[in-house]
């Protein structure tokens, strides 16, 4: 395994294009200069005087003039800082313009705050008049009744960055100061790193290997327990504030109100999963103890691939085209735009030290998308790839269809694309090849990997999450002790005793950043949800659900999750469709094992 390089030191063609969003640093400092002018003029000219429809509609046309520089700027200066959190110039850069961002907020937040105080028949006819912001001038109304005062708005707006402080701790922390020392076995010296471990020896057929990288990554997660608890209790200490000030009953409801959904759905995600899908697992857990032949069943060992011999390993030119043929069921349109994204370095899939782990898509208005992820020439970053590129192509249809202010999505729904192009992947490798031990390969990385990522791994911390929340709503801190703990317990209860959590375990909890995100963790199994749902309808009907789906996909924050879903054939009020879903994982599961035994 060879070591991590640099950034300077990677391939150009490995890395995504900013150039697209800005040619240099210089322009981008034009717009900065250029922001807070912006800001100014339509404060004075619009302030105290928001109380028309005409007025209003012609404000948010300037409004959405200045917010797609700030997103620009927003965009350009945590993706530079995204590759590299050892570089102080970006990490420098970053805060200049989370400062000039906090500003450019304070100055507009009037804008909230005056709409908020009309009633609704006026924002109406300004949304008939400005018809881009009728989404937007919708969740002004939803939000009315946890408005605060001008003036408090202004100073939330002005603590943007201090409120960000504990992710950039933890950021900091994990990327820039967590340095990973060498671990051996047998005499044999192996390299270390964040990327490295979640990327490789997870996966690793070797189990002393395996296992000795378990331990030396979580020695060193340990090192840095205490800070990023601090960092932890300090956020949610905030949001439990934040809940308080905007006049909700409860920090679930504070956190649940961006979402546009309900505590019933929330809990029923997690509740259903943690019963239903528990014993699904720890079946297939059983199976990985049988084909490896191991001693006992690890926490170490539950990424383990059922046919690692199997698994082919994959360039990225070869990624292309696996991903345009698997995702060809979309149409030309879609499959154009995924050539694009190759072609024209949308994707940064280098492997270097300081840089962000795992994957994820930032798609800036008014621009293309632009995609960080880890390539380590496996089939399962196959999947990754089709993963990102659904957000890709998810926000190139609302972004054409809906103004800057209508493509917030909801996080209920927007992990239902990305996911879906997972799916809709496996089902063409499927078609592909007949052959048993291929279709056992294909199916175990859809559980071992699609859906364990999304039901597993992020649904237990949805529930080690709301465990967190409980403490803090009734007035409670969180300290590393209470955190580990917290995060043994949701274990245990998931894998009961066919898995022995091997110390280390419960450090799981600071290995993720959706902690830093309200109530994301559990949306991952919700999107997977519907896209389950979605997909099998598209295997039925073809074209006339991929247009359906297509439809759903531009209609961007214009609807809730419960419309949504709706529109694309999902009905999730009831646990009718998470029920379907955990049913298609236990059939594959049965179906893994039983290829098993053929082969």
């Amino acid at each position: 395994m060879e070591k991590l390089v640099r950034r300077s030191e990677v391939a150009v063609e490995e890395t995504w294009n900013l150039k697209d969003l800005y040619a240099d640093e210089a322009e981008m400092e034009k717009d900065l200069s250029r922001l807070p002018e912006m800001a100014r003029a339509i404060a004075a000219e619009y302030e105290g005087k928001l109380n028309r429809a005409e007025t209003i509609a012609e404000c948010l046309r300037k409004y959405q003039e200045a917010e797609l520089i700030a997103q620009t700027l927003g965009n350009y200066a945590e993706l530079a800082t995204s590759v590299d959190y050892q570089d102080r110039h970006l990490r420098e850069l970053g805060a200049k313009v989370g400062l000039a961002l906090d500003e450019y907020s304070a100055a507009l937040s009037f804008i909230k705050v005056e709409l908020g105080s009309q009633p609704a028949e006026v924002l109406t006819r300004a949304a008939a008049l400005e018809k881009g912001c009728a989404g937007f001038l919708g969740r002004i109304m939803e939000d009315q009744p946890h408005m605060l005062s001008g003036e408090t708005e202004k100073a939330l707006a002005m603590l943007g960055q201090t409120f960000g402080a504990p992710y950039e701790i933890y950021n900091v922390a994990k990327l820039g100061d967590m340095a990973f020392p060498d671990f051996e076995v047998e005499g044999k010296s192996y390299p270390l790193g964040y990327s490295l471990f979640e990327d490789h020896y997870e996966y690793e057929p070797d189990t002393k290997v395996r296992r000795a990288a378990f331990a030396a990554f979580s020695a060193k997660l340990k090192d840095y327990l205490y800070v990023t608890a601090a960092a932890y209790n300090a956020h949610v200490q905030a949001e439990k504030t934040m809940a308080n000030l905007r006049g909700f009953s409860n920090v679930y409801d504070y956190l649940l109100q961006g979402q546009r959904v309900t505590r019933e759905l929330y809990d029923r995600q997690i509740d259903v999963i943690m019963e239903r899908l528990a014993p699904h697992m720890r079946k297939y857990a059983a199976l990985l103890q049988k084909v490896h032949h191991l001693d006992k069943m690890t926490y170490a060992d539950l990424k383990l691939p059922v046919d690692p011999d199997y698994s082919p390993k994959v360039t990225y030119g070869e990624a292309r085209d696996y991903v345009e043929k698997g995702l060809s069921v979309m149409g030309e349109d879609y499959v154009k735009m995924l050539g694009e994204a190759f072609e024209n370095r949308w994707i940064d899939y280098a492997r270097n030290i300081g840089k962000s782990t795992g994957g994820f898509c930032a798609s800036p208005y008014g621009s293309h998308s632009y995609i960080l992820l880890n390539w380590n020439g496996k089939m399962s970053d196959v999947f990754t790839l089709a993963h990102e590129l659904g957000h890709a192509g998810h926000f190139k249809l609302c972004n054409e269809a809906q103004s800057i202010f209508d493509v917030d999505v909801s996080t209920y729904f927007v992990e239902a694309p990305s996911t879906m192009n997972e799916i809709l992947m496996s089902h063409y490798l499927l078609k592909t090849n007949e052959d048993p031990r291929f279709r056992r390969w294909v199916l175990s990385n859809m559980i071992g990997n699609t859906y364990y990522h999304n039901f597993v791994t992020h649904l237990l911390e949805a529930a080690y999450q709301r465990e967190v929340y409980k403490i803090v709503d009734e007035g409670g801190s969180v300290q590393a002790d209470t955190l580990n703990g917290i995060m043994r317990v949701v274990l245990e209860k998931f894998w009961g005793q066919e898995v022995e959590l091997t110390e280390g375990a419960e450090l799981t909890w600071m290995r993720q950043p959706h902690y830093y995100m309200g109530l994301y963790s559990y949306t991952y199994s919700a999107g997977l949800t519907i896209a389950t749902q979605v997909a099998e309808r598209i295997e039925r009907e073809g074209t006339p659900a991929v247009e359906a789906w297509k439809k759903v996909l531009a209609a961007g924050s214009t609807l809730n999750p419960v419309e949504f879903a709706a529109q694309a054939g999902v009905d999730i009020t009831t646990e009718e469709a998470l029920n379907r879903t955990i049913d298609t994982i236990g059939s594959m599961i049965d179906e893994i094992c039983r290829l098993s035994e053929e082969i």
